[in-house]
């Protein structure tokens, strides 16, 4: 759910490459500002819950209650005059009833509908980012470079990349360039019947304790879940190359287009999402659907986002935020976002900025509800993150800024406080609420 909001950090960067050029003490004698002039600590903390009736989990049907926070802290230090280092540590704890219906079993009671208080239904993403920045004599050429690793019970990545930035035309035009690459490996966990069914057949795990029944009284064939197999690739590569311009056009409108060309390749699919297919019998422990086979989608994908952003100052108090992307990718997906944000400047010190966002998506090929697909197909999933559908999110902000950092914690000043609210709903019966909240300290 992280998005990096190119425009803002262009034009952000623009404004700080506008005051780091060489000046003149009062004796005359040329000097060079920091890019950073002290240690920067953000505090950044945000509160997700969802709940829907498609999960994934469960073959596209089912509860998708799901409640994530996510604490980061980030460390800006400056190293010298040109030299910046970042420190991101962050970490993601969520409980999710979907994912606890990896295995149902552990109640005497399995069903799609009840939360599972097995080991899948809680986990924790713990990452960490290295990033690094030098900025050049005039402060017109700025390189950077990052290195991360995040770790889970069933994933681990480790990534590293690079960008350049060359500012022009008196610092009015930005033009960036950047490549990352992530590398991913998966410890696949699938769900208890199939894990069960291949490690031991209808005579061990789970099987030794529930009867298996059907919905058909004329289906005399016992479960056998033929397609089912492990995957034997169990990396995850992601490789991507970001292009960007951003213009200052007057001093009211500024705006920046952005491109990035993504490639994926290996274990694309989630292990622990079932399948249930419309030419096999139906199985049942209590009301728990036994599944047919687990998700299986190509092993590449390619990815093209295309977009921009336009910011108009109407006045000193008005300013009118706007984004488009349009977005399409070789499974058949392809969809537009378009946001709309005004800040309103109440004080000196206080912003108040209402913010709107609409999303309309069309289904990946592979995509089928619970129960369309057949057992001839390649490809299937019934994950609703890939069908067709429409969304809209509706928020609030208020921020506090103090430039002089009166306010003091210890030897730090606050810098920044923001604190948001969004609402997002989707016409698929999905729907979350967001709560986020940041406070930037300055070192003194």
């Amino acid at each position: 759910m992280k998005k990096i909001f190119v425009f803002l950090l262009t034009v952000a960067a623009g404004f700080a490459a506008q005051a780091q050029e060489q000046e003149q003490d009062s004796t005359g004698v040329s000097y060079k500002k920091r890019v950073l002039e002290a240690t920067e600590v953000d505090f950044l903390m945000s509160y997700y819950k969802q709940d829907g009736v498609h999960s994934a989990v469960s073959g596209g049907k089912g509860m998708e209650e799901l409640t994530d926070i996510t604490p980061t802290i980030v460390v800006t230090m400056p190293l010298n005059e040109d030299d910046v280092l970042t420190v991101d540590v962050g970490v993601s704890a969520y409980s999710s009833a979907s994912s606890g219906n990896i295995n149902p079993f552990d109640s005497n009671t399995p069903s799609p509908w009840q939360a599972s208080s097995g080991a899948s239904a809680s986990d924790q993403l713990t990452s960490l980012v290295l990033g690094y920045s030098h900025s050049s004599d005039d402060r017109n050429t700025i390189w950077n470079a990052h290195i991360s690793g995040s770790v889970e019970y069933d994933y681990h990545s480790i990534g590293f990349g690079g960008g350049y930035t060359r500012l022009l035309n008196d610092k009015n035009t930005e033009l960036s360039v950047s490549a990352n690459v992530y590398l991913d490996q998966w410890k696949p966990i699938y769900p208890k019947e199939l894990q069960d069914f291949a490690d031991h057949g209808l005579y061990g795990g789970i099987y030794n304790y529930f009867t298996i029944t059907t919905d058909d009284p004329l289906n005399f064939d016992p479960y056998n879940p033929e397609k089912f197999k492990f995957h034997s690739n169990k990396n995850r590569n992601s490789y991507s190359l970001s292009l960007g311009l951003s213009q200052v056009f007057t001093r009211k409108i500024q705006a920046s287009f952005f491109m990035d060309v993504l490639q994926q390749q290996g274990l694309l699919s989630t292990p622990y999402q079932r399948i249930y297919f419309s030419d096999k019998p139906n199985y049942f422990i209590n009301e728990f659907q036994l599944a047919d086979d687990i998700e299986r989608l190509p092993d590449t994908r390619f990815k093209l986002p295309i977009g921009m952003r336009w910011n108009f100052y109407l006045h000193e108090r008005v300013t009118i935020r706007t984004y488009y992307r349009y977005y399409w990718d070789n499974w058949g997906v392809d969809s537009h976002t378009a946001s709309i944000e005004l800040p309103i400047k109440l004080t000196d010190k206080f912003t108040f900025y209402p913010m709107y966002r609409y999303y309309t998506q069309n289904a990946s090929k592979y995509f089928a509800p619970y129960e369309m697909h057949v057992s001839t197909e390649e490809y299937y999933t019934s994950d609703y993150d890939l069908s067709t559908f429409v969304s809209n999110q509706y928020g609030v902000g208020v921020s506090y800024t103090d430039i002089f950092t009166s306010a003091k914690i210890w030897k730090f000043g606050i810098k920044n406080i923001d604190l948001r609210y969004n609402h997002y709903s989707r016409n698929d019966g999905l729907d979350a609420n967001i709560i986020s909240f940041a406070i930037k300290f300055v070192q003194q």
